[in-house]
């Protein structure tokens, strides 16, 4: 078996580019509103990046 072949790690919410809010869907209403950590059962650390992020997307006009 080779060992060359690249591994895939998936991000975390605190690494989720701004500029990319397909990825932040999953917390998010419908209608755009940001879901408490007792729905996405994140961390406070990872909750507080994931809104940081979907504010800062907000603010240049990239997402609900």
């Amino acid at each position: 078996m080779s060992t060359t072949e690249p591994t895939t790690q998936t991000l975390t919410p605190a690494e989720i580019p701004f500029t990319a809010p397909q990825m932040m869907v999953r917390y998010v209403t419908d209608t755009g509103k940001i879901l408490p950590r007792k729905y996405t059962g994140l961390c406070a650390k990872h909750q507080r990046a994931v809104t940081k992020t979907l504010k800062r997307s907000r603010n240049l006009l990239l997402s609900k």
